[in-house]
């Protein structure tokens, strides 16, 4: 069996009661309390998991936050995000209004075309991904230019339709 975790001194016992208490949401509440009974019985980690509804994982990970930054670890942002751009989202989304009137109009405009132009801008290649990805992040999506054939003759197709017949079931 794991022996229970120990803590860093940061607050005293009446300190970190304190702390507990004052705990602005329920997550918070939830991690610091976490680091309370860490404190105060000597359970493991997978003890406190257990009395707490959450996993061992979690738990191991709180003690080592607060032990590494202090309370102050515990209190962070989620793990999401765009961690990584080639352009800001407000470049972006200026780079595809160029296009976007020609897109309304009707004219063919591909990924291809933008990758080109985008590397341009960029002055770096970048791969066809990208350009898909940065299409979806802003919602365009994929529309054909026109519903119909170019040579399609609506009297022709409902002169189709009278006369077509039906194959008989064997």
């Amino acid at each position: 069996m794991r022996k229970p975790s120990t803590l860093h001194p940061w607050f005293t016992a009446d300190q970190l009661l304190v702390w507990v208490k004052e705990a602005p949401d329920k997550t918070a509440y939830q991690r610091r309390l976490a680091i309370w009974l860490t404190h105060l019985g000597d359970f493991p980690a997978h003890r406190v998991a257990e009395l707490l509804a959450v996993s061992t994982r979690a738990v191991w990970k709180w003690v080592g936050e607060y032990n590494l930054l202090g309370p102050g670890g515990l209190e962070r942002k989620g793990r999401g995000g765009r961690r990584w751009g080639l352009m800001p989202i407000e470049d972006e989304r200026a780079f595809l209004a160029q296009y976007l009137a020609r897109a309304e109009t009707g004219d063919l405009l591909t990924a291809k075309q933008l990758q080109a132009a985008l590397s341009k801008v960029l002055g770096r290649p970048i791969k066809l991904d990208y350009v898909y990805r940065l299409l979806h992040r802003h919602e365009w999506r994929k529309l054909t230019p026109r519903p119909h054939h170019s040579q399609h003759d609506a009297a022709q197709a409902a002169e189709f339709k009278k006369n077509f017949r039906k194959p008989s079931k064997p």
